[in-house]
């Protein structure tokens, strides 16, 4: 009964839709051990939230015994998936690719135990393949299934380039089922298209087709879908306090979302918290008990108790935080050339941007704070406030 009732959150809790759910339960349900795929392309450095959420539920199933299969798109990676842009994406380097993944699979670690995981770079079948088999793997769709999927159909639409490169993605995306003979895939609503190629060519290739649990996907600081492209993310990588400011940052009606998809806190605590809500409790409170869930699960409870207290200590009571990150400032740097070179900002135009808004300014004594007014500005000793979060220490 215990292992149902897993069995039964892991296929509701967050998941947008299940193919096909009375088969899935099923075979759960009977204890045989699946492989359960999942394949992340490392178009950033960092695994954010929103991509964590798939690997929960990797780690839930690895709890009940079935074998995850790890797969990070390093030849995906390069050719880039459109799934979810309304332009062309561009194609990535392999040097930025392997730089973006040197650390994902202890990222990972961070939630599965990877000494139990399969771990693959797609490229050590996808680089093997022929243009014969790729036209075999192609012959399996036709063009009107993919100008048909919702974004491809706006773009071509709107009269925007949709290059060729874009319909080999889902081919590749869907022989890594075959390659792994996966039994379940797991993915976010964007991926949909791709998830269901690895059936069609499974089927192909005389292989069961996979089931597919798939995923809503979570908001990101600035209300959009959580995108290392948009810079809205929060990192697995981020510190302790950078974690928790950046939830506390998160608009209120992300609240709940947050703590069904974001941690580990069981639904009958989520209920509860909802309804505290719905009883005209102050979202702010309830958002540092969501920011301190969401930091120990990454770290641990005496890590996101002294979070909380940092954060009570800066925003609340306007004070400086004790520990502060340096940067080594370099002659005739620029503030934005500083802090894109130490990511504090994705770009410089996102300093830009934050200047602007007046979200960049210099401490002073007693935390007196001096805004930054030319995004153009050569870097100056001192410590600053980036943001509504982020502090830094420039020497």
């Amino acid at each position: 009964m215990k292992d149902e009732q897993k069995i039964n959150e892991i296929l509701t809790r967050g998941v947008a839709e299940v193919i096909h759910l009375d088969a899935l339960r099923a075979k759960l349900l009977a204890g045989t051990s699946l492989r359960v795929k999942f394949g992340i392309d490392p178009t950033s450095p960092h695994i954010h939230l929103g991509r964590a959420t798939a690997i929960w539920k990797l780690r839930e199933l690895q709890d009940l015994g079935h074998q995850i299969v790890f797969i990070i798109g390093d030849f995906t990676g390069v050719i880039g998936d459109t799934s979810d842009k309304e332009s062309e994406r561009p194609m990535l380097t392999r040097e930025a690719v392997e730089q973006n993944l040197a650390t994902y699979f202890e990222q990972a670690g961070k939630i599965l135990d990877m000494s139990k995981v399969e771990k693959h770079h797609n490229s050590e079948w996808l680089e093997k393949l022929t243009y014969r088999e790729i036209g075999e793997h192609a012959d399996a769709f036709s063009l009107s299934d993919f100008i048909a999927r919702e974004n491809i159909k706006r773009r071509l639409d709107a009269g925007k380039r949709v290059s060729l490169r874009e319909l080999l993605y889902p081919l590749m995306q869907g022989y890594d089922s075959v390659a792994v003979h996966a039994d379940i895939e797991i993915g976010g609503t964007d991926q949909k298209f791709n998830i269901l190629a690895g059936r069609k060519l499974q089927e192909r290739f005389g292989q069961a087709p996979q089931n597919i649990i798939m995923l809503d996907l979570i908001e990101g600081l600035d209300g959009r879908k959580m995108s290392s492209s948009f810079g809205n993310t929060i990192n697995l990588t981020d510190t302790a306090n950078d974690m928790f400011g950046k939830v506390m940052s998160l608009r209120d009606e992300l609240i709940m979302k947050y703590f069904i998809y974001a941690t580990r806190v069981p639904m009958e605590s989520v209920n509860e918290f909802e309804a505290a809500l719905k009883r005209g409790e102050n979202p702010r409170d309830v958002k540092l008990d969501l920011a301190q869930e969401v930091v120990s699960v990454y770290y641990n409870k005496d890590e996101s108790l002294r979070a909380r207290e940092a954060f009570l200590a800066t925003f609340q009571k306007k004070e400086i935080p004790d520990e502060i990150e340096e940067i080594k400032m370099k002659e005739s740097e620029t503030f934005a050339e500083i802090m894109v070179r130490a990511e504090i900002v994705s770009s410089k135009s996102d300093w830009r941007r934050l200047v602007d808004e007046g979200a960049a300014k210099c401490l002073g004594e007693g935390g007196a704070e001096e805004k930054i007014t030319n995004h153009l500005d050569l870097a100056t000793p001192g410590i600053y406030k980036v943001g509504k979060r982020r502090f830094v220490k420039i020497i």
